[in-house]
């Protein structure tokens, strides 16, 4: 295992103890991990499966995983959010929000956003965040989900023009 698959397998033990209280499912395996059985994914697919580590300062401040195809649309080629980790220090310091600017912009094309909507934290951050990145231009709709139902952000980035 790599170290950067490393670092982003001991972020998503964060992670996923974080979604623990919106998704009261989620248990610990036997080994005292809840483990991520997609993460080998993100180094076998990398042309479907895209995986950064946010760092501020230097120093890790968690992590996007997002991928080429999205259960929430039936286009394949659609970019979804599949995992976004902020650690609580870097929440509501702006890390999140440059993060997932950054990753429209470096990633143009079609863009879902999931969010459970028992997350009440999470739907706030990406409502805002997705409508300042698109002026308003996202769409936004609700989709059946267990044990809540899920917000669908979609949106297009474009590539930034650069004036000659």
């Amino acid at each position: 295992m790599s170290s950067d698959a490393l670092l982003l397998s001991n972020l998503l033990e964060l992670y996923i103890h974080d979604l623990s209280d919106v998704f009261p499912g989620i248990e610990l395996r036997a080994d005292g991990r809840f483990g991520y059985d997609k993460l080998p994914l993100y180094g076998s697919e990398r042309d479907r499966r895209f995986a950064f580590v946010l760092r501020c300062g230097g120093r890790v401040a968690g992590f996007v995983l997002a991928t080429r195809g999205s259960p929430a649309a039936a286009d394949p080629d659609v970019l979804d959010i599949a995992e976004f980790f902020v650690l609580r220090r870097y929440r509501r310091s702006g890390v999140g929000r440059r993060a997932a600017v950054l990753l429209w912009q470096r990633i143009p094309g079609k863009w879902t956003v999931r969010v459970s909507e028992g997350n009440a934290a999470a739907l706030e951050f990406w409502r805002g965040v997705v409508a300042e990145f698109t002026n308003g231009a996202a769409t936004e709709s609700t989709r059946p989900g267990q044990p809540h139902a899920w917000r669908v952000f979609s949106f297009e980035s474009v590539p930034e023009r650069v004036a000659l």
